[in-house]
């Protein structure tokens, strides 16, 4: 199954969830009683916010999905395949570490170019920095919407 499949289907289930979590809370706003009227709202806080971050994280996968077409479509993508790995099948960290080295020098070579904000993002979740991943990636995507079109 493909990433985007388990991602669609993840999506709906959360949905079905939030429809749910909101179902109850309508349900405790409709008591009448002052507790369960307070408690209706702060539970129908959570399917609000449910829904913002579904949609912020497809918004965002969307944009990176662009821009790995593009890269691809230039030849430009990040290849691991080449670098030695452990037996779990994640890449070396010594190996993940140079390789991540070399991603940030050519990002300080021309911090401007969102292809290289790309590839760095790359080598952070290769050397398991998720959260710097995120970032970087972030970065890469606000670069390449303001770079002009032809």
């Amino acid at each position: 199954m493909s990433a985007r499949n388990v991602a669609v289907l993840l999506t709906a289930a959360v949905a079905v969830y939030l429809v749910l979590l909101a179902g109850r809370a309508v349900a405790l706003l409709r008591t009448g009683d002052a507790t369960a009227v307070l408690l209706g709202i702060g539970v129908l806080v959570l399917p609000l916010f449910g829904v913002w971050m579904v949609v912020t994280t497809w918004r965002s996968g969307v944009r990176i999905q662009r821009l790995a077409r593009r890269l691809e479509a230039e030849g430009g993508l990040p290849d691991v395949s080449g670098l030695p790995r452990r037996p779990s099948g994640r890449v070396d960290r010594a190996a993940a570490d140079a390789w991540f080295d070399e991603r940030r020098a050519e990002v300080e070579q021309d911090p401007a170019d969102w292809r290289r904000w790309y590839r760095l993002a790359y080598a952070y979740d290769v050397a398991g920095d998720r959260r710097r991943a995120r970032e970087t990636m972030r970065r890469a995507v606000e670069l390449e919407a303001a770079e002009p079109r032809p």
